[in-house]
């Protein structure tokens, strides 16, 4: 079993100041009690019920776990920690950044421990095995996604489901009936991630519901990916107009392709993306996008967060809350009416 000791030896310091790190009875610098925090981390030490009380049931700590694995896009999960450690810092909480990699053992590891007073989560699967740790912990939980079982957590999240739907009304408005969707890689669906699951239901059910014929393709982004899915798609429907993007590093490659196929976006071909309106204005053309307001997300956290500690340390049981933050779909140069002739009606 992993000591105070062994703490104070990983951390460089006396067994003393790894006690008033974690209890607070005494100031430490922050460089000092940053080092300490990572040593018991990373040694996965459990401070015992006595230590944890000292500290008044409060470290003003929230630990957050960032996904660092392929199928996300990189700088918007930076840019929610970012707006997470703001946050919390108005508060007077510090963050405590922890990987995914570990899956539910470290967020079992973590809420033990007694570092955090919270914990919150990012990368949020409909099924996340996460989600049982924390409640199985009683550890106060703000999830950013939401999952099939979100009880006894708060969560917040971009609405996804409305997202897929505004770029199916666009391109049905514009008089697109044959259309692709380009989403992330297999494995992203394959375990479930709530925002590509969600925004594929949005999207399937409007389309459907407007009258269009629709193909969804996986694409891993790469170039080389993103040309053999788009081969696919005219192979399978030629008469193709609309495409929707649900991955950053797709949308290039696509545009790219498209030109080399002969087609012209937007004459021949539309394509609206679901991405950050910093990604979208930075192509040629620029691209009709649906966004949703990314830091935002990050300050609804912890508000909640905040909002579930208050009323735990009160005695209270902390509220559930659902918010979803509502998308908007920007017009830019990608996208423009269908010249192709309607397709002919169904015999009844």
């Amino acid at each position: 079993m992993v000591t105070i000791a062994d703490v104070a030896r990983h951390a460089g310091v006396s067994s003393s100041t790894v006690s008033y790190a974690l209890s607070g009875i005494r100031p430490i610098s922050e460089e000092t009690r940053g080092r300490v925090l990572r040593a018991v981390a990373e040694l996965g030490f459990h401070p015992n019920a006595g230590a944890r009380s000292l500290a008044g049931r409060r470290s003003h700590i929230i630990a957050l776990v960032v996904p660092l694995h392929r199928g996300v896009y990189v700088p918007i999960m930076m840019e929610i920690a970012v707006s997470v450690t703001t946050a919390a810092r108005r508060h007077g909480y510090d963050i405590l950044m922890v990987t995914n990699d570990e899956g539910p053992e470290g967020v079992r590891r973590v809420a033990a421990s007694g570092l955090a007073d919270g914990v919150i989560l990012m990368d949020v699967e409909l099924d996340d095995p996460r989600v049982p740790a924390l409640r199985a912990q009683g550890t106060q939980a703000v999830l950013i996604g939401v999952p099939d079982e979100p009880h006894g957590l708060s969560c917040v999240d971009h609405d996804f489901t409305a997202a897929g739907a505004l770029c199916a009304d666009h391109l049905a408005d514009l008089g697109h009936r044959e259309v692709a969707f380009i989403g992330y890689a297999s494995g992203v669906y394959e375990r479930r991630a709530g925002y590509a699951a969600r925004t594929l239901v949005g999207f399937r059910e409007r389309a459907g519901r407007r009258g269009m014929r629709f193909l969804y393709r996986p694409c891993e982004g790469t170039y080389e990916s993103t040309a053999g899915t788009l081969a696919r798609i005219l192979a399978d429907r030629p008469g193709t107009t609309g495409f929707v993007v649900q991955n950053e590093a797709a949308v290039g490659p696509l545009l790219s392709l498209l030109r080399a196929a002969g087609r012209r976006v937007p004459e021949d071909a539309s394509v609206v993306a679901l991405c950050p309106d910093q990604v979208a204005e930075q192509h040629a053309p620029a691209l009709t996008a649906v966004s949703g307001p990314t830091r935002e997300l990050g300050r609804v956290a912890v508000d909640q967060m905040i909002a579930r500690l208050t009323a735990a340390l009160r005695g209270d049981r902390p509220e559930d809350e659902l918010t979803l933050l509502t998308t908007t779909l920007t017009v830019r140069q990608s996208t423009a009416r269908s010249t192709r002739l309607p397709l002919p009606e169904e015999p009844s």
